[in-house]
């Protein structure tokens, strides 16, 4: 899905808090039983994903002018990823079937 989303994969800003304003331009859609994702009604650009279960979200990095200095802290489903999406960096990387025993450890179900 974030592939179909974003073109490549899915570059994610996470923090503490966050505001949200312009609410009339945003559009959202439930892309699975258990996310949400929400782009400009304007424009069409992606805006975020939001994890149903616990509400949090994560924001696509191109949103921020200084994204371009912040380090890939986390890699999801990196064995899905096609040759031409490869990160090269240290960072540390899950496959699919972990993220989805991590998120069943914590009680999340995706049936």
């Amino acid at each position: 899905m974030c592939r179909r989303w974003s073109g490549a994969f899915y570059p994610a800003v996470t923090g503490e808090s966050f505001a949200i304003t312009g609410e009339d331009a945003i559009g959202t859609y439930q892309s699975s039983e258990w996310a949400e994702r929400a782009f400009c009604a304007k424009c069409g650009s992606g805006l975020w994903y939001r994890f149903l279960p616990t509400g949090k979200r994560s924001f696509l990095a191109g949103l921020f002018s200084d994204a371009d200095n912040y380090p890939v802290e986390k890699e999801i489903f990196c064995d899905e990823a096609p040759v031409w999406c490869k990160l090269d960096s240290d960072h540390p990387r899950q496959t699919g079937a972990e993220v989805i025993a991590e998120a069943r450890a914590a009680g999340f179900t995706f049936d």
